[in-house]
């Protein structure tokens, strides 16, 4: 019998419902992945048992030599993968790792420009429901109504007419890629520091498959799970003039003691991102987006901005006169997991939507090429066509699940 079903059998309960979905469900969550059997060991060992304030070296805790010896790997590698001169591995999460950097650098009040949630944004972006919104002078800048990418002019007009402490590059729902080199050209003639959010390309950056923000950016921010393919948590890359001022921001300004056991698992990621398979599951990610998107195309919907350059989809759903809300219903129906997703201009309510948004990293990791994602776009295709014909959806949930049970599942099904 397994320990923890002896233990507490209802998280046994649990856990297995869960492992079993996860082996069931097509995952298409842009901000999801599957992390490899060795990264979750790393997570799930002695070191979460460790208190380690401090940095390697300089810890408020005694016992931390071995705890020096990992973190220190996962910085060293942190700094090799992604060719940045200091990495702080410490941050619980992308949004931390946000927040450590405005505590950082910024004073409550100080004005910031970045991108608005309701084109891509994220909500430490300058979100009024967020602590970003909250303490500092977010000014946002957009999309173009007809292209529906990053509008660089506007950018360079906001810029200059508030003069911000921070631009903020990098978005949750844009398929497109940032134009670093200009962000940063706009924040070198303003005086101003950018900071690059690449949490969802990050993976992308680290294969050398996505430009890197790391030569433009004074900071970037990053999750470590998504398409890098790490446990869930967050990182800070900066140059080394930042590098006393970003510790302090994270440690002792907004957390405490370092999630040791993740950080272990970090260094796990990484290292796995320097192999070279890492680099051919990252260009199948993004020739997988691709495919998806054409698919969908072709089958009536329309896609934002025309198509996309990395591992996300964002799909307008106002063809098939369906909502976000409408759309991911159906699909959790049939076994499709996806999640509503405001559009650039949405004229309906954030809880609803005009759209959804799509991703491949995790599919791609079960190993999906091909006729696969063909198949993933018609299967969607169908469920939305016939999503009040309960008999069909129970077919197209039936199709799913034997597409599903010919490929195993990452740090589930792996030896």
């Amino acid at each position: 019998m397994n320990i923890l079903e002896k233990h507490d059998p209802d998280i046994y309960t649990a856990v297995s419902q869960e492992e079993q979905r996860q082996r069931r469900n097509i995952n298409l969550i842009a901000s999801e992945n599957y992390a490899s059997k060795a990264v979750m060991q790393a997570q799930a060992t002695v070191m979460a048992n460790k208190y380690a304030e401090g940095y390697p070296g300089k810890r408020y805790y005694g016992g931390c030599e071995n705890i020096d010896v990992v973190e220190t790997l996962a910085i060293d590698r942190a700094k090799s993968l992604f060719e940045s001169e200091h990495a702080n591995v410490q941050p619980h999460s992308g949004a931390q790792s946000n927040m450590a950097v405005y505590h950082s650098i910024l004073q409550p009040g100080d004005t910031v420009l970045g991108l608005r949630l309701d084109q891509g944004g994220h909500l430490t972006h300058g979100s009024r429901v967020n602590f970003s919104g909250r303490h500092y002078n977010f000014v946002s800048y957009g999309v173009d109504k007809e292209t529906e990418l990053v509008d660089m002019e506007e950018v360079l007009i906001l810029a200059k007419k508030h003069r911000p402490k921070i631009i903020v590059a990098g978005a949750t729902a844009y398929p497109r890629t940032f134009n670093f080199k200009r962000f940063g050209e706009i924040a070198n003639e303003i005086d101003s520091l950018l900071m690059v959010d690449m949490a969802h390309v990050a993976g992308l950056v680290a294969a050398k498959v996505h430009p890197s923000p790391i030569p433009y950016a004074d900071v970037v921010t990053s999750t470590t799970h998504k398409t890098l393919r790490g446990p869930r948590g967050g990182i800070i890359l900066s140059k080394e003039t930042h590098a006393t001022k970003i510790d302090r921001g994270v440690f002792p300004n907004v957390q405490g003691g370092p999630l040791e056991n993740t950080i272990a698992a970090k260094a796990v990621a990484f290292g796995e991102a320097m192999k070279p398979d890492f680099k051919k599951y990252s260009k199948l990610v993004i020739k997988n987006a691709s495919g998806l998107a054409q698919v969908l195309a072709t089958g009536g919907l329309r896609i934002v901005s025309g198509g996309t350059d990395t591992h996300m989809v964002l799909v307008d759903l106002r063809p098939m006169n369906i909502t976000g809300k409408e759309a991911e219903e159906t699909l959790d129906k049939v076994c499709i997991t996806v999640n509503r997703n405001a559009i650039p201009y949405d004229p309906q309510k954030p809880r609803v939507t005009s759209g959804i948004r799509l991703g491949t990293p995790a599919i791609t990791s079960r190993g999906f090429c091909g006729q696969d994602v063909n198949l993933v776009g018609e299967l969607i295709l169908r469920a939305l066509k016939h999503m009040n014909n309960n008999s069909k959806l129970l077919e197209i949930r039936n199709d799913v699940v034997a597409l599903t049970s010919k490929f195993p599942v990452p740090g589930i099904d792996d030896l």
